[in-house]
């Protein structure tokens, strides 16, 4: 169970999908401190040097899910992340999908 856990959604068009993102990158890159609005409420968290981060494209017929997950330990900032997982497709069918990507440094994970 989390001590604190916010989570907030809401539409928005490519355009202010890339400005947001933009931002966050902007802040991570400025002595890591981020500070987030989700709606009404504020959060400022401490990033470190180094973080874990977690990719997933998961593409179910009508509906494509891009989900970014930034993970990193609050008691020891500046420790390196653990390495992330490599994984090849499941199936074939999966390995049908990534016919055009390459295979090595891909990296499967999940955000929710």
């Amino acid at each position: 169970m989390s001590d604190v856990e916010v989570t907030y959604e809401e539409p928005l068009t490519r355009d202010e999908t890339a400005r947001c993102l933009s931002a966050l990158a902007a802040a991570l890159a400025d002595e890591g401190e981020v500070e987030l609005e989700l709606g009404a409420t504020k959060m400022k968290v401490h990033v470190p040097g180094k973080v874990r981060c977690k990719v997933e494209v998961e593409i179910d017929r009508d509906e494509v899910e891009f989900e970014v997950e930034l993970t990193w330990k609050t008691a020891a900032r500046d420790q390196p992340a653990p390495p992330v997982e490599q994984t090849e497709p499941d199936t074939a069918d999966e390995q049908a999908k990534d016919v055009h990507a390459p295979h090595s440094g891909r990296r499967k994970a999940s955000a929710r």
